[in-house]
């Protein structure tokens, strides 16, 4: 149950860091859902997408551990 939890964070953050950080450096508006609360810098949209990233390739090994102690 964490790792699905770890695993879906991390895609819906590292999803909203690269649409944020594409919409404004090729689009000039931001995309997402954190333009609707505050103006998050270019430097922000990175982080998010390398951590996202980072929290996605941990939950799916920590998934395919689980899954290879059962067999």
């Amino acid at each position: 149950m964490k790792n699905e939890i770890v695993l879906t964070v991390g895609w819906v953050l590292g999803i909203q860091g690269v649409l944020g950080f594409v919409g404004r450096t090729w689009f000039d508006k931001d995309w997402g859902l954190l333009t609707l609360w505050f103006d998050p810098p270019s430097a922000l949209y990175i982080a998010m997408a390398v951590v996202g990233g980072a929290l996605a390739v941990l939950g799916e090994t920590a998934k395919k551990r689980v899954r290879a102690r059962t067999y």
